[in-house]
């Protein structure tokens, strides 16, 4: 738990010289993602929180520890918010989002970290800091790091002087794409020091710290209008989404059939949504977005007659009323909740990410619905950002079962070729992780994939850093290190390990997190399931204190939970079996006395 940048720089330095492999861990909110490792894991969240607001709130500069609702909060009252506008935001990090280069609703490719940040402080594994915002970073990096700074050059040149890499960065970076490192950066940039600052974004932990990152803030919209449009299926629905963004909506969210039906279970569903007779339909969530009520008037009026010329199963209302806005919104934020909540037990919930060319959208989301079928995913959603082409959908499955793990290969390859034939990428907002690390050369040919691992060994090359993300080698088994959801207590078994819950636990900077206490049940779980006795009994003594006897059980927890996990009731319940018998009886005498407690205890502390 480093507090500073050079803490970080010597760590890196240790971590190089033992040849141990390093992982970070900020919020971990990407729920396809497994930030772990099987060497030092450096927790980036507990010290690394400042928050300094620039220019009035034009600028924010900030660590990698807060979360984006924090920073969002400190530049609320200057009348800015900040780009990336991830779904998590309540939970995921700046660390996180810098490292995989998060969009999300309403941010596309135009106001992500890519795009607006205007400086940051890395620490590279050499131990090397640079603070980009300096006059002289470039030739400090280049005093400091002379290999590093000529080579990016050499790959620069490499890029831009081979017309087939520089359609293909085109074509993959006109969209969402933040599968392998960002190629892009070699093509934008001149200076080595701006290359690399933006190769560092999207690069996983790949490659160094971002000890902090300034970015150009974006003005606050506070006039917002909200509708549903259903279509009777997803092609007519995707075949409007280009007249939409033509027509300034700045927010096209998209749920597929499975998406409405599942949403319709939760019961919180808008009497819109609610009253579908769904058969093939889809529906877009939309919205206006402007400075006044004026401004939303004129873009309504100006978007009307496209409006009447759309495809709709039913009239298009648009409103502005609170209430009602998240009433809609509600069924769109409720999926995640119902399928993962409903999972069965043993079972992992897996959030995906693609995108895929917006005119082709509607086709895609059609095969993966038929892919879903074919190997038995039920109450497999497709939902997203359709204005992106972006798409999410999930999958439950069972790691354990041979027959599961083959089920699941089986459909990852088809899913790929899927996108791939589509021109798409297979990560557009949640970064690489390990399960698409082995395809990252299917989608950028020979040539760029070579130019990734130039880059990783240029950077990185001992190699150390979070090694088995991002990038490895095309046979690689991505299924070797999926971490195994084992069966708990009942209060917990729904928990899909978000962390959610983390910013508001009152003993998150003391011990363990909700999240920790969970995964620390299920690791004494897997060590009982893998034979490991002594490792399961060092654990249960151990967890007493971190574990039981510093949960506040305040049920503070339950508020974030998307799966409505009170994990104070599973402490509760612990103590009260560990409990001794005579202690107890001991304590249930006193508080039945308690007046003459008090008199006696006072008594004995002024003596």
């Amino acid at each position: 738990r480093p507090d500073s940048a050079e803490d970080v720089a010597n760590i890196f330095r240790a971590a190089g010289d033992l040849g141990l492999p390093l992982t970070f861990r900020s919020g971990g909110t990407s729920l396809s993602g497994q930030s772990s490792g099987d060497g030092l894991m450096v927790d980036t969240r507990r010290h690394f929180k400042k928050i300094e607001v620039l220019e009035d709130g034009k600028k924010v500069r900030v660590q990698p520890g807060a979360t984006i609702m924090m920073v969002n909060n400190y530049l609320a009252p200057y009348g800015y918010k900040l780009g990336p506008d991830p779904a998590s935001w309540s939970a995921c990090t700046i660390g996180g989002v810098v490292a995989n280069n998060s969009s999300g609703m309403s941010s596309g490719t135009k106001y992500n970290t890519y795009n607006t940040l205007d400086s940051m402080v890395f620490v590279l594994p050499s131990g090397t800091i640079i603070d980009t915002a300096e006059p002289d970073a470039d030739q400090k990096l280049r005093s400091l790091e002379p290999e590093l700074h000529e080579g990016l050059l050499r790959l620069r040149k490499r890029v831009t002087e081979n017309p087939e890499s520089m359609a293909k960065i085109r074509q993959q970076y006109s969209m969402k794409n933040t599968m392998g490192y960002g190629l892009n950066s070699l093509v934008d940039f001149e200076t080595p020091v701006d290359i690399l600052q933006h190769l560092l974004i999207g690069s996983e932990g790949t490659l160094g710290f971002v000890a902090s990152a300034t970015y150009r803030t974006l003005p606050i919209l506070k006039n917002i209008s909200t509708g549903l449009l259903v279509f009777d299926n997803l092609i007519d629905a995707a075949r409007s989404v280009p007249e939409l963004v033509a027509n300034k909506l700045a927010t096209v969210e998209l749920m597929d059939a499975t998406s409405i039906r599942v949403a319709q279970r939760t019961g919180q569903a808008a009497e819109a949504l609610a009253a579908i007779d769904v058969k093939d339909h889809a529906a877009l969530l939309v919205e206006f977005q402007g400075n006044s009520e004026q401004e939303l008037n004129d873009l309504a009026a100006a978007a009307a007659p496209m409006f009447k010329s759309l495809p709709v199963a039913s009239p298009v209302s648009m409103t502005s009323k609170l209430s009602e806005r998240n009433a809609l919104w509600a069924a769109r934020r409720g999926l995640y909740t119902t399928v993962a909540g409903n999972r069965r037990s043993g079972t992992n919930a897996l959030l995906e990410d693609v995108v895929v060319p917006v005119e082709v959208l509607g086709n895609t989301c059609s095969d993966l619905t038929k892919l879903f079928d074919a190997h038995g995913y039920q109450d497999s959603v497709i939902f997203g950002h359709a204005k992106d082409g972006n798409i999410h959908f999930m999958l439950n499955e069972q790691f354990r079962d041979p027959k599961q793990l083959d089920r699941y290969r089986d459909f990852t390859e088809e899913m790929v070729q899927l996108i791939l034939s589509a021109d798409g990428s297979l990560k557009a907002e949640h970064g690489t992780g390990r399960i698409m690390a082995p395809f990252v050369s299917r989608q950028f040919g020979d040539e760029l994939f070579d130019v990734m691992r130039q880059i990783k060994r240029l950077i990185d090359p001992k190699g150390f850093m979070n090694p088995g993300v991002l990038l490895v080698e095309p046979d690689t088994d991505y299924v070797t290190d999926l971490k195994v959801a084992e069966t708990v207590e009942e209060e917990v078994d729904r928990c899909v390990e978000c962390g959610y819950c983390e910013p508001v636990c009152p003993s998150r900077n003391l011990t363990l997190t909700p999240r920790k206490r969970i995964v620390l049940r299920r690791e004494i779980a897997a060590a009982e399931a893998n034979g490991d006795h002594e490792l399961a009994e060092r654990l249960r003594k151990e967890y007493e204190y971190y574990g039981i006897e510093t949960c506040a059980v305040d049920g503070m927890c339950q508020t974030r939970c998307p799966v409505n996990i009170n994990t104070g009731d599973l402490i509760r319940r612990l103590r009260s079996e560990n409990q001794d018998k005579l202690a107890a009886t001991g304590w249930k005498i006193a508080a039945q006395q308690w007046g003459i407690m008090d008199k006696v205890a006072g008594k004995s502390l002024t003596v």
